[in-house]
């Protein structure tokens, strides 16, 4: 056997392992989210059996940590403990129409035995505990997430928020810090600004959904982690170049689907030479996406410009099984009133949205998103 085959045969292996430690983790993680969730079961309905639930739950969870811990190690403070608590609490109330309607035993039993399992037959069965509920046809409680993330998810008060952010997270492989950041810059409100109840709603089923141009659209944009001031002692090119630099980052505030294809892309006709400051492309809406950086006040102009570059987009690069190409103005100040008067009424392919170089306090988050 050559270097060469020899060298192949390393990478096979080892891509083989890593896909073995993938999914041993991935179901490792999952037993561990499943059985917080009925520990929390346990301690609460234990709870409820005390005359003095209060006061017996405080005993009850000293007591439970002093053994836990002598006997497992780590991981059992009364503190943890009540997390575990309240997670069950806050995922039965939200899963109640499933989780709680068979017999909580069969949960029990159904992680028991899962847990007895060694990362070797978890690996050779290829099953998961979602395999196992399905066999015990007892409903699912789907934790797809890392218990990190749950700490986070469950302190989000409303359901439909929270829901949103969990499908989020787990359809876009968030990180925590990625979760953390989503969350605070108020993403879940953003989308809803124009959306109508059943839209809403939708976004607590399924998370975010592009089926037309509109649908990407946020405002404002959200654009702190280029460490720039608030106020406009910065030029375009200061801003764009920030967003380049960032460009991980601008990807995950533009949302699902978005990849970078070009910067100051220059167009050319009638010998006269134009740039366009960020091309990407939607893979899921198939469509450019042309981004116009602007400091200050948004002009009529601007628009106009920005309906220039759509059109030669349209007419010139984009494909015939592709679609309308969307044209995005981001200013510190837009004009509603601008945009409204300047674009015909059944516009679907030219924004304009603010941007924010810093992330507001909830008390202006508020004030923003009441503006709108």
């Amino acid at each position: 056997m050559n270097n060469l085959q020899s060298l192949e045969l390393f990478q096979n292996i080892s891509a083989l392992l890593e896909n073995a430690r993938k999914r041993v983790a991935v179901a490792v993680n999952q037993a561990m989210v499943l059985t917080y969730f009925e520990i929390g079961r346990m301690i609460v309905e234990d709870e409820q059996n005390g005359e003095n639930r209060a006061e017996y739950g405080k005993e009850l969870l000293k007591d439970l940590s002093l053994h836990l811990t002598e006997r497992f190690g780590r991981g059992f403070s009364v503190e943890n403990l009540d997390r575990m608590r309240f997670f069950y609490k806050t995922y039965s109330e939200q899963n109640s129409s499933t989780v709680l309607t068979n017999s909580k035993n069969q949960i029990s039993s159904t992680v028991s035995t899962e847990l007895q399992n060694t990362e070797k037959q978890i690996v050779e069965k290829k099953q998961t505990l979602s395999d196992l509920f399905k066999i015990s046809q007892t409903p699912p409680v789907n934790f797809n997430l890392s218990w990190s993330h749950y700490l986070k998810l469950m302190r989000i008060k409303d359901q439909n928020e929270r829901k949103f952010y969990e499908i989020e997270s787990f359809k876009n492989n968030w990180s925590l810090r990625e979760l953390q950041r989503q969350y605070d810059s108020a993403l879940y409100s953003r989308l809803s600004l124009s959306k109508n109840k059943e839209e809403i709603l939708q976004l607590s089923e399924k998370g975010q959904i592009l089926e037309k141009p509109k649908d990407l659209i946020k405002d404002p944009y959200i654009l702190e982690f280029l460490g720039l001031p608030e106020k406009s002692n910065y030029s375009e090119n200061d801003l764009e170049s920030g967003l380049i630099d960032k460009l991980e980052h601008f990807l995950l505030e533009l949302g699902t689907g978005f990849t970078f294809v070009a910067r100051q892309n220059r167009i050319t006709f009638d010998e006269k030479h134009f740039k366009i400051d960020l091309v990407f492309y939607n893979r899921i809406l198939k469509c450019f996406v042309l981004i116009d950086l602007k400091i200050g006040e948004l002009k009529h102009q601007d628009i106009g410009q920005m309906q220039m570059y759509v059109n030669y987009y349209d007419r010139e690069v984009r494909l015939e099984d592709e679609n309308k190409t969307i044209g995005i103005i981001l200013s510190q100040d837009e004009s509603e009133s601008l945009v409204k008067y300047t674009l015909p009424e059944d516009n679907e392919q030219i924004f304009a949205s603010k941007y924010l170089t810093i992330l507001p306090s909830k008390e202006d988050f508020i004030k923003i998103l009441e503006e709108h």
